[in-house]
């Protein structure tokens, strides 16, 4: 996003809690604790046990933000090296106005995303499940793909910006190469990834591409984001869409257009690696 200074750029409050939200955002549209319960996939379109396009393939989800970063104000403040200088370890994320928080939206969708994935045969892993204290910090995200050695590597997130700016966008790694960061062999193949993954999840959601970001390509590409800088296996963000705008919002608090977005996500991966 545009907005703000976290890792993702989504707009934070700067006490630590998300923007129009002062308790635990409420369960919606029947949502489980654990995004999976909710995510099978297992309706029209799901993938049938045969086909694993991906067999063999490890990709990283990226949860952004953690549930418990609200508590650890001084924790996630601190600053972090990200190769083009520093920023804070990871922030709260956002909300919608009705205060379903990022990252809430996040777990669900990367629950959903893993279902599909391993569908199709891949080994997913999480840089984190939402158990931990807060974070994990932004250049430790990084490294976790950068371990797992991943074919790819995604990082879900959801925007903050003002009311009718609409729509979702990908960010790419610009060419960095500074300090820790050296993005230079991931530029083109996160490119693809990000082109790919525009492409199926605006087919599978109908969400339009951003109208605030970019030039409407739905593209964005930055320099300023430790989770990308710090990578070495081709990375993108995905912000599915921007929380404070009412018609947005209700696609993101719906459970059924969140397992379209898993869907796409996993369509333009899935079209990357194959």
């Amino acid at each position: 996003g545009a907005l703000g200074g976290g890792d993702d750029g989504g707009k934070d409050d700067k006490d630590g809690k998300p923007s129009g939200s002062s308790s635990p955002p409420a369960k919606k549209d029947g949502d489980k604790k654990n995004g999976d319960k909710g995510g099978k996939g297992g309706g029209p379109g799901a993938e049938k046990p045969a086909d694993a396009p991906l067999r063999g393939k490890v990709i990283v989800v990226d949860p952004g933000h953690n549930p418990h970063n609200r508590d650890q104000p001084g924790k996630i403040s601190r600053p972090v090296d990200i190769g083009t200088g520093k920023k804070e370890c990871d922030t709260t994320g956002t909300s919608t106005n009705s205060g379903y928080s990022e990252a809430e939206f996040t777990l669900d969708l990367a629950h959903r995303l893993r279902t599909r994935l391993r569908e199709r045969g891949a080994t997913v892993k999480f840089t984190h499940d939402g158990e931990d204290p807060y974070g994990p910090c932004v250049d430790e995200r990084a490294e976790k793909g950068n371990q797992a050695q991943a074919d790819a590597a995604i990082s879900l997130h959801a925007d903050g910006a003002p009311s009718g700016s609409r729509g979702f966008h990908v960010i790419l790694p610009a060419s960095v190469h500074k300090g820790d960061a050296d993005t230079r062999k991931i530029v083109g193949p996160s490119r693809r990834l990000g082109t790919d993954l525009r492409d199926a999840f605006r087919e599978a959601t109908d969400e339009p591409v951003s109208n605030y970001l970019g030039d409407g390509n739905g593209l964005d590409t930055r320099d300023d984001l430790g989770g990308l800088n710090l990578s070495t296996v081709p990375k993108v963000f995905l912000e599915c869409g921007n929380m404070r705008d009412p018609a947005d919002a209700a696609h993101l608090t719906s459970a059924k257009w969140r397992e379209k977005a898993a869907r796409g996500a996993a369509d333009g991966i899935t079209a990357f690696l194959t």
